[in-house]
């Protein structure tokens, strides 16, 4: 394979990106280019990209020579809890090393003098913008389980537009100093497949006002307001569980949690991924054209509380996947209909389909630095899915994947069609690097359940794509989420052709991360992917009197690391973090 290019200077010190966009051709090396067309694998451009119009790139590129840039990354510093035990408060810490890791490919010196950059992106998963107010949402199985509820989930808006205004600090790659090339967040962009939380989302990351509140416009109708105290109740007295352990008292956090934020949007392009909170209500059930559900969604009545031995009951279904349709979730609202309490309706609430998510994509309101329907295209509209591809650079594809399974429940597949599709793509583009994005990770494709749509078709699971992808010397990594926590896999696959897989934290619960990840070309027969934590801008400290904007975006935070239950060991090991991670070149 011939790959002499990169996004690195010419020797006249004439940077390649910007000679790109003043001839009107950055479409391609920003990475709007092409998004294959699913269901043939053939190009479907993107519209203007035709014409050579610019519709969106990078910041503008700095002047050579590059420098590494780690201000705001977790090498320079990481939030860090004060104390072992009660309510933490947070403070500034010590970042964290880089670790080299040579599992597929031996550390050569001197290759820092030699290296080229090839590409580099921001990797965003699991972001889980919540309507916390919305009727069909699961609170009271916190009355068996207390990781079902998290007292920061009220925050969620707040604490994404601090992630994008990190993003956007940073002024270039923390290894490399490259120019940023884009953006792709990887599914679980929304919680609960609802309208509302998907406006919320698009916004956040396009750029515009947010009111982060349905039903009554004037105050808050959640749990946080019910008096029930196995949820905390910020803006009372009352004693309730989370108080007990130390929560604070904050008069007026609902009021300031409810009110209208801003968001900058993102200044580069940016990418989409579905995940299967985006594709299901709850993220498990396939129940699209329920009315009764729909009905529940945007009505007047919603469930807060229910006994401890009913929510088990309901939680051990969901994670067995016993009722992947929820017909037994339908009866189970029937039966508490009488402990229902009322809610202002509103009809935002609503679940969207597939087409829906697709056709909001695609809507310039969202449109913010492109590029337009971030990945997806008219073409996947028209043939029913959710996966692309697009170029990166001029010698880097990407390729988004639906692991999503529309038979139900939270764990994913993929169809055979889709793998095949797969398959085609890297061998087409063999001159190419890849990097292949996902919802799901590897070990957490075991869902067999056949695609409604596609009853005929079967489905493939984690191994399925992993033998895929290790059959093509092209592959360099495999990017991810859905766990909600950092892990980087080395995989070996037949031939010796090797590749990484990256799975980056959530930004719902502690430590909140998003990940920067460098390509680069060490020559000396090596390349090496870099990547970097980053955290949100807001500050690492936080004041209960500050219930501003930023100030909540803080509390956030905090209020993830305290969460009852909460895990400990989602930021991964040192491994799993900061870390150059070799590969032999192809």
């Amino acid at each position: 394979m011939s790959r002499t290019r990169s996004v690195a200077g010419s020797a006249l010190g004439v940077h390649r990106r910007s000679f790109l966009a003043a001839t009107g051709a950055v479409a391609l090396a920003a990475g709007i280019g092409y998004a294959a067309r699913p269901a043939e694998g053939s190009a479907a451009t993107t519209s203007g990209a035709t014409t050579g119009t610019a519709l969106a790139s990078s910041r503008e590129a700095p002047a050579a020579p590059l420098a590494p840039y780690t201000r705001g990354t977790t090498l320079a510093e990481v939030a860090a809890p004060r104390g072992s035990s009660g309510y933490r408060r947070l403070g500034d810490g010590p970042g964290w090393q880089r670790v080299v890791r040579t599992e597929l490919a031996d550390a050569r010196s001197g290759r820092a003098a030699r290296r080229t950059p090839l590409a580099a992106f921001v990797h965003l998963t699991d972001l889980h913008i919540i309507d916390t107010q919305h009727p069909l949402r699961l609170e009271y199985l916190r009355s068996a389980d207390v990781h079902a509820w998290r007292p920061q989930e009220a925050l969620t808006v707040h604490g994404a537009i601090s992630l994008v205004e990190r993003i956007n600090a940073l002024r270039g790659a923390p290894v490399t100093g490259a120019p940023l090339h884009f953006a792709m967040t990887t599914g679980d962009n929304t919680d609960n497949n609802a309208r509302s939380e998907l406006e919320w989302f698009l916004t956040v990351m396009s750029g515009g006002r947010i009111t982060p509140n349905t039903g009554d416009p004037r105050h808050y109708e959640g749990v946080q307001s019910s008096g029930l105290k196995q949820y905390w109740q910020p803006d009372t007295a009352t004693r309730d569980a989370d108080k007990r352990l130390g929560f604070p008292h904050l008069e007026g956090f609902l009021a300031a949690a409810i009110r209208e934020v801003r968001s900058p949007g993102l200044n580069l392009p940016w990418y989409s991924t579905v995940g299967n909170h985006d594709a299901m209500p709850l993220g498990c059930y396939a129940s699209h054209g329920d009315t009764h559900l729909t009905g529940l969604a945007v009505g007047g009545r919603k469930l807060m509380g229910v006994p401890a031995a009913e929510a088990k009951k309901l939680q051990r279904a969901i994670r067995k996947a016993k009722d992947p349709e929820g017909v037994q979730f339908r009866e189970f609202l029937k039966a508490h209909a009488r402990a229902m309490r009322p809610v202002t309706p509103d009809e935002r609430r609503a679940p969207f389909t597939p087409a829906d998510y697709l056709k909001a994509h695609l809507d310039p309101a969202f449109q913010g630095p492109g590029p337009v329907g971030h990945g997806y295209s008219t073409a996947n509209l028209e043939a029913g899915t959710q996966y692309y591809a697009f170029r990166i650079a001029d010698d880097v594809i990407g390729i988004s994947l639906d692991t999503t399974d529309p038979g139900g429940h939270y764990e994913g597949s993929i169809g055979a069609a889709q793998l095949r599709w797969l398959d085609r793509t890297l061998r087409d583009n063999k001159d190419a690097y890849a990097v292949v994005f996902s919802h799901h990770t590897s070990e957490s494709m075991d869902n067999a359940r056949p695609d409604p749509a596609r009853p005929d078709e079967a489905r493939r699971d984690g191994a399925d794509v992993l033998d895929v992808l290790g059959r093509h010397r092209n592959v360099l990594a495999w990017v991810n989420g859905h766990i909600h926590r950092n892990e980087i896999t080395a995989h070996a696959g037949p031939g010796g052709h090797s590749f990484w897989e990256i799975s980056t934290a959530s930004h719902v619960d502690h430590p909140q991360l998003a990940r920067v990840i460098e390509l680069v070309d060490n020559k000396d027969g090596t390349l090496s992917l870099f990547t970097t934590l980053v955290e949100s801008s807001a500050p690492h400290r936080t004041d209960f009197a500050d219930l501003s904007q930023t100030g909540l975006a803080s509390l956030y935070r905090e209020l993830s690391l305290n969460a009852p239950g909460a895990r400990p060991n989602l930021a991964g090991a040192p491994g799993d973090r900061n870390t150059e991670l070799l590969l032999k070149k192809g």
